[in-house]
């Protein structure tokens, strides 16, 4: 196995609320109350939709996707998913700085080194450039064709990322770690909150599907886990394997996905660019400092030269 390279789960395609759209010259992300479901191929119009879209949006009351049924690819919550808080280069799409609230991996210009992770309300470095919780959730939906196979759910979102954590935990814990064989749903739900200034704001939640108990969940995932194991089919075995894939490369996304990821996730600041840590400073305009005729410092890989305001 090549070293240095981040072997994640085999994805058919995406699950999204949300879209990036033009405005003014930009690029910028858009949010949607409704799930999409896409391929992995975009064109100038945007991702192309996966044939389970028009299933699930055929089958909703009003025409939007609002709960898909789906299963975890496996029993370990922290497989299903990964959270870290994250910082991305903006123009080559690479990660920068991937940590966990404790240590961090940075890239600076000798390479890869680790420090501390103080979050981003305490981070010097991160804390003004874009650093925030970026989660990745890779479920089975109902009807997809291959059984080793996933979608994958990507996130910034806080109320997302807590809330998927906690189900997580929580459906490993109750069905005595057998969470891959639960019959679930991922629920978009809304809330209120000061920030949003009232308005609504859509976040996804992990969930029982319509009409079953716990009870009957649980029986369940405990006889199909067993009729799994009587077949020869050796999970552990697997969650092995995808824990070493993980942990082959210093960060999960790579330069080929983090352009599209820092397009949809990670939008331009007004503070400019966020680059690797080199220790060197640019200043580079920004919106209202363009206007003041002066400009705002930010971090620069081996810059040569300063911008003008």
């Amino acid at each position: 196995m090549i070293k240095g390279l981040a072997i994640t789960p085999p994805v058919l395609g995406r699950i999204t609320i949300g879209k990036v759209v033009e405005k003014n010259g930009k690029r910028l992300p858009e949010k949607d109350d409704a799930f999409t479901i896409t391929t992995q191929v975009q064109n100038r119009d945007g991702w192309l939709l996966h044939p389970l879209h028009q299933k699930l949006v055929e089958v909703s009351s009003n025409g939007k996707i609002r709960s898909i049924p789906v299963k975890l690819l496996f029993n370990s919550s922290d497989l299903n998913l990964r959270a870290e808080y994250s910082l991305f280069d903006r123009t080559t799409g690479r990660p920068v700085c991937v940590g966990n609230g404790e240590t961090a991996r940075r890239v600076g210009h000798e390479g890869i080194s680790e420090c501390a992770c103080p979050s981003p309300e305490g981070c010097e470095f991160g804390g003004k450039v874009g650093c925030k919780p970026y989660g990745r959730l890779n479920v089975h939906i109902e009807g997809q064709d291959e059984e080793l196979a996933s979608f994958i759910f990507r996130t910034t979102g806080f109320n997302s990322i807590r809330t998927l954590t906690a189900r997580l935990r929580y459906f490993e814990a109750v069905s005595q770690g057998n969470s891959r064989y639960l019959p679930l749903q991922l629920k978009l739900r809304a809330k209120s909150t000061t920030q949003s200034h009232r308005a609504p704001v859509y976040y996804v939640d992990l969930c029982l599907r319509d009409g079953v108990s716990l009870n009957e969940a649980v029986s369940q995932a405990i006889g199909e886990a067993r009729n799994v194991a009587e077949a020869g089919v050796d999970i552990k075995a697997l969650e092995r394997v995808a824990k070493q894939g993980f942990g082959n490369g210093a960060f999960e996304d790579s330069e080929e996905e983090g352009v599209a990821i820092v397009e949809e996730f990670f939008p331009e600041t007004e503070a400019g660019e966020v680059v690797p840590d080199t220790g060197k400073v640019t200043a580079v305009k920004s919106k209202l400092t363009a206007r003041l005729g002066g400009t705002v410092p930010t971090y620069a890989a081996q810059a040569e030269e300063e911008v003008a305001a």
